[in-house]
């Protein structure tokens, strides 16, 4: 398959409307926790803004300046994480980073539309990008908590 066949495949109609479609892009007025992180290699950063209770995500908000592939990435996360619990999200991060750099297999529902992003396995240099959304979450869930138990 030539470059440009890769590059068509890796940006397929689905990650460009992911992409276009990114939800909770407002921030939050008053986060428990709010995260931001950066891709050395490419800039593309995201900021979330948290909220918890009971162990559950209540509240998400984020702002994404990333490529294609991050804002996929940010669209489902931002799609499933209310409800969520710490594991889950850490266990949709674990999956999506094997799923990228150890041919492991797609994050389980709620997340499991990350799998759209199954050609991006062979693009190393995307791979922090894809991955911002849910590091940065994992992070602000953490802190969140945290602070409540301080």
């Amino acid at each position: 398959m030539s470059g440009e066949q890769d590059l068509i495949k890796l940006y397929s109609q689905r990650i460009l409307a992911l992409a276009a479609n990114i939800a909770h892009t407002e921030r939050l007025i008053d986060p428990d926790a709010t995260i931001k992180k950066r891709a050395p290699l490419c800039g593309s950063n995201v900021t979330v803004d948290l909220k918890i209770s009971d162990g559950h995500v209540v509240d998400f908000g984020q702002d994404v300046k990333a490529c294609a592939l991050g804002q996929a990435a940010a669209s489902v996360v931002g799609a499933n994480i209310i409800g969520c619990t710490l594991p889950q999200i850490q266990a949709a991060r674990d999956a999506l980073n094997a799923m990228l750099k150890a041919d492991g297999p797609p994050p389980a529902a709620p997340f499991s539309d990350l799998e759209t992003l199954l050609p991006a396995r062979n693009y190393k240099n995307r791979h922090a990008s894809i991955l911002l959304a849910l590091d940065a979450s994992v992070e602000a869930f953490e802190t969140a908590q945290a602070a409540k138990c301080a």
